[in-house]
C-alpha cells in the first residue's frame, strides 16, 4: 500500500501529468492517516499546483480535520492572498463549525473569489459560537474597518453584511 501511495503522490505532483487531479482523487479514496499526513506536507510546500491538488484531495477525505488548521494557515498567509481561491474552495470538504472567525477573516481580507466563497460558508455553515467568538470577530472587523478605503463599494457591502451577521449572533445570545 505504501508503494501505491508514493506512486500516486508522485504522479499527482508530476508537472507533465495531464490527469494529475485523478491521482489526487485516488489518494482521497485511500484516505488513510498516512495519506492525510503526506498531503499536509505537500500543501505546506513551495509547489502551488501540487498544493492545490493536495487540498482538493484533502477536502474529499472523510477523516481530514487534522488538515484544517494547516490549510487555514496557508489561506491566511499574506503571500497567498491573490492565489488562495482554490484553497478556500477546498474548505467545503471540512467541518468548519468551530472556524467562524477564520471564515470571517477570509471574507474580509480575501481576494474576490476567496471572499465570495467565505461569504457562502458564512451563510450556510452552522457555526458553534460563543461570546468569545463574537469578541474575536469584532476585533477582526475593527482591524478591517481601520485599514480599508471606507468609500469603496467593497467596504460598504462588507460593512452591511458583517454588522448584520454580528447583530444576529448577539441576538442569539440575548435570547438564551
Amino acid at each position: 500500500m505504501e508503494n501505491k501511495i508514493l506512486y500516486l503522490l508522485e504522479k499527482m505532483c508530476d508537472k507533465s501529468e495531464a490527469e494529475a487531479f485523478e491521482y489526487a482523487d485516488k489518494l482521497a479514496e485511500i484516505g488513510t492517516e498516512e495519506v492525510v499526513d503526506q498531503l499536509i506536507e505537500i500543501i505546506k510546500g513551495q509547489d502551488l499546483d501540487a498544493a492545490y491538488l493536495a487540498a482538493r484531495a484533502l477536502s474529499k477525505i472523510e477523516n481530514n480535520q487534522k488538515a484544517l488548521d494547516p490549510l487555514l494557515e496557508i489561506i491566511h498567509d499574506s503571500k497567498n492572498k491573490n492565489t488562495n481561491g482554490l484553497f478556500v474552495q477546498a474548505l467545503e470538504g471540512f467541518d468548519l463549525s468551530d472556524k467562524f472567525v477564520d471564515v470571517l477573516r477570509i471574507y474580509l481580507f480575501g481576494n474576490f473569489k476567496s471572499s465570495n466563497l467565505a461569504k457562502d460558508y458564512l451563510d450556510h455553515v452552522e457555526f458553534d459560537l460563543s461570546p468569545r467568538t463574537i469578541k474575536k470577530a469584532e476585533k477582526h472587523w475593527k482591524h478591517f474597518e481601520n485599514n480599508v478605503d471606507k468609500e469603496s463599494d467593497d467596504f460598504l457591502i462588507k460593512k452591511e453584511e458583517v454588522e448584520l451577521i454580528l447583530q444576529e449572533i448577539k441576538q442569539l445570545f440575548l435570547e438564551e
